[in-house]
């Protein structure tokens, strides 16, 4: 992104929106290869996928949060030393932890900070021992919420890509090439060289299952960005060049189409079914 847009510091605002992995439709891409994919291979996807977006959000966090107010701050992690004693202590209600969760969401997003990191804290700290612990129950108590509601409408609410006015010319400008390729091939570099590493040399990754040319497909559907992208883009050019935001949109959809597509069918070529 930067090499395209390294001469305007305005374009350059939106350097992160490559570096996000839409979770759910990676995961939704490669449930359609069925048995072909096995489960540790589903787990590595999930995991960098997880990673990916974590370091998207301490990104948010960090470079694009304009003010700072130290009480809230202050607030924020008194409320974080409170629910990792709630964790400590083995409280297992969850009204007392969505209540200072949503204290703590309040006081970061008061802070400056974008809340989304909020989300992170809670998630640590929520219990996750025992066969049913709180975590499992929450996961699965919010799940079909979040995959059926609050996907959809996230997604038809900011992908829209008008095509009234739609110029020939806007795939070729700066952010358009800089969001596509960094999602299609920015990724097949960040996450194949080091993950085919160790892959190569089993330095830690020891299934015989996986191997380099599905490390490779791996590399091409985490560059699948859509949502993640676009709340990104959505803070890196707001308020004042919003105009920018149609170019973002195609970026994105061309970047995600290209690398959940070629991913597809990478991995459907080197996989077997079982």
């Amino acid at each position: 992104f930067t090499v395209f847009n390294f001469h305007n510091p305005a374009f350059l605002q939106g350097w992160a929106i490559p570096t996000a992995t839409d979770i759910a439709f990676t995961l939704g891409i490669v449930s359609l290869l069925g048995s072909r994919i096995p489960l540790s291979f589903k787990i590595l996807i999930t995991a960098i996928a997880i990673f990916d977006d974590i370091a998207a959000i301490v990104i948010i966090a960090i470079f694009y949060t304009k003010t700072l107010s130290l009480f809230s701050l202050a607030l924020a992690l008194f409320l974080t030393i409170i629910l990792i004693g709630l964790n400590y202590f083995k409280c297992r209600r969850v009204s007392v932890f969505m209540f200072f969760g949503i204290a703590l969401w309040v006081a970061v997003l008061e802070s400056g900070v974008h809340a989304t990191l909020a989300g992170i804290v809670i998630a640590m700290t929520i219990p996750d021992e025992g066969k049913e612990s709180m975590l499992t129950r929450l996961e699965s108590g919010l799940h079909h919420w979040i995959v059926y509601l609050i996907l959809p409408v996230f997604a038809f609410a900011n992908a829209g890509v008008t095509l009234i006015g739609l110029d020939v010319s806007m795939f070729a400008h700066p952010i358009v090439l800089g969001i596509a390729l960094g999602l299609f091939l920015g990724k097949q570099i960040g996450i194949f060289l080091p993950l085919g590493y160790f892959v190569k040399f089993k330095k830690f990754l020891k299934d015989d299952h996986i191997n380099l040319k599905q490390v490779y497909g791996i590399a091409l559907i985490c560059g699948v960005g859509f949502t993640m992208s676009l709340f990104i883009g959505s803070l890196a050019y707001q308020p004042s060049n919003l105009n920018l935001m149609p170019l973002v949109k195609i970026g994105v959809v061309l970047g995600s189409l290209a690398a959940g597509l070629a991913g597809f069918l990478v991995l459907k070529r080197v996989s077997h079914k079982r």
